[in-house]
């Protein structure tokens, strides 16, 4: 049983009589709640303090709790310290400079007047920003809010905690420096217009928690103008990590990955993007599938992007409800609802049946019904074998990008990435072991190195940059070498003319 998801610290005062630490705590069991610690802080002649800490199961349950206890004669409630706030007190995260200012040297060099040969430096050759500047590790986490996970269309301003979670994730797995930026910003092309205009400063932008089906006008528009990878990871992040579990799910099974009969469900921004990522990885026979039953290119209401991607997919023409889908399949993705995948229609499927019930928390059957008549078993939730999370992916993902100084992102090295990912597990493998441990710090280097060589290989890579061929960097030092004696030659024969 996972532990229960919310912990708190109630300061209470009590009167100070035998039995009423008894008294309390069994006010705590009869309502539900799981004594985690008691400290006595401070007494006086008739008044004993403690700060109590308990679990429950959500916020309803919390005030359930709080309201018994100030019911309890003899009991004042002073306090409740929430532990998840109080872990966002503050902020998540915060800028350290990586060189000290102690005094007018250290000042002359890194401000005026020595900043100005750095700027002028830049200005004749911009791949100097990815050198001398912190934009060669960096990225933006640009979000309106719209569709934040669990909690919908919050705005930009209340997505702020969950960026802010981003950043600490890309720190400190992948080393990278990610500033949150909040666009408040419905309109698609204000939005990319927005971004655009801010993008100089970074070597790529990590679109998140925004609404389909503008996420995928937002990030084809800004990947058409910026010269920097664009990777909207709510898409292409979940699906790396399903492609990488995937990948090993086929191996206990001891099946070819691109013979797999493969269902998903949900369509909209990572359903998409699971597709194509494992269309590009050579599987075929995929069947998307909504509320609606299988998604096809003539029914009515679908809109541009589904319906092109409907004529993709499904070879077989198959048409009709999920039940039709399901039949004979070997593999089930499910990024949609909870409980919306009945027991008895996964048992309709091929032997050997591969399930990711990816929904959260409640995923689309729970592992617990599935045990028994499924071979594989994914899920979303950190509690069940299998895991798929995003974390597997953007830090290293990310890491690499920046390691070649990468243009742009392509499908070539997200599958790189899955199979870095899914390398991870070797010999170790299992049905209830097809991906690592999110914690798994040897990840992010190995996908580091995969989507970094991968990108040097398609030469998808700024020249002259830290991440571009060893040529084109000489090249670039070369060409930095002839502006410089252009420059002197330039400065003497002003010199001499003058004089």
């Amino acid at each position: 049983m996972p532990p229960l998801p919310q912990r708190l610290t109630l300061r209470l005062a009590l009167e100070n009589a035998p039995g009423m630490l008894a008294r309390v705590t069994g006010v705590l069991e009869a309502c539900g709640a799981e004594l985690v610690a008691t400290e006595r802080t401070d007494e006086q002649r008739h008044v004993v303090f403690r700060d109590i800490t308990v679990e429950v199961r959500d916020d309803t349950h919390a005030d359930a709790v709080a309201a018994a206890l100030v019911d309890e004669e003899g009991v004042e409630l002073l306090s409740i310290l929430d532990d998840v706030l109080a872990a966002h007190e503050g902020g998540k995260i915060r800028v350290e400079v990586t060189r000290e200012v102690r005094g007018p040297e250290d000042l002359a060099l890194v401000y005026t007047p020595g900043v100005a040969k750095v700027c002028q430096l830049i200005a004749e050759d911009p791949v100097a920003a990815y050198r001398f500047t912190v934009r060669g590790n960096s990225v933006a986490i640009v979000t309106d809010g719209s569709a934040v996970l669990g909690l919908g269309d919050i705005g930009p301003l209340a997505s702020l905690p969950v960026m802010e979670g981003k950043a600490m994730l890309l720190k400190s797995f992948g080393g990278v420096d990610a500033y949150p930026l909040l666009v408040d910003e419905h309109d698609p092309d204000a939005f990319v217009e927005t971004v655009a205009r801010i993008a100089s400063g970074f070597g790529g932008i990590n679109l998140e928690d925004i609404s389909a089906p503008r996420c995928f006008e937002i990030e084809g528009k800004l990947r058409q103008r910026l010269d920097i990878p664009v990777f909207h990871d709510d898409q292409h992040g979940t699906a790396v990590v399903v492609l990488a579990a995937l990948i090993n799910a086929a191996r206990v099974v001891e099946r070819d990955l691109t013979s797999l009969r493969v269902v998903v469900q949900g369509i909209g921004s990572a359903g998409v993007a699971i597709i194509n990522l494992l269309r590009a990885a050579g599987i075929q026979d995929i069947v998307p599938v909504d509320v609606h039953g299988i998604v096809e290119p003539r029914r009515k209401g679908t809109d541009p992007i589904r319906r092109r991607l409907a004529r993709q997919v499904n070879p077989r023409e198959l048409s009709g409800g999920k039940a039709v889908a399901l039949r004979d399949a070997d593999v089930f993705i499910g990024v949609s609802g909870p409980n919306s995948l009945p027991l008895e229609l996964v048992q309709t499927m091929a032997p050997d049946r591969i399930v990711f019930a990816l929904a959260n928390p409640t995923p689309e059957i729970h592992p617990d019904v599935a045990r028994g008549h499924v071979r594989v078993m994914a899920t979303g939730r950190s509690d069940f074998p299998n895991q798929i999370n995003n974390v597997l992916c953007f830090p290293g993902l990310f890491r690499g990008l920046l390691d070649a100084a990468a243009t742009t992102v392509t499908d070539e090295m997200k599958i790189a990435a899955a199979h870095g990912i899914a390398s991870i597990v070797g010999d170790d493998l299992g049905a209830d072991y097809v991906v690592p441990s999110p914690f798994d710090r040897s990840v992010v280097p190995v996908v580091a190195d995969a989507v970094a060589r991968t990108a040097r290989e398609q030469g998808l890579v700024r020249p002259g940059s830290h991440g571009s061929r060893d040529s084109e960097s000489q090249a670039a030092l070369h060409e930095a070498a002839r502006r410089a004696v252009k420059r002197a030659v330039a400065a003497r024969f002003a010199s001499e003319s003058t004089g």
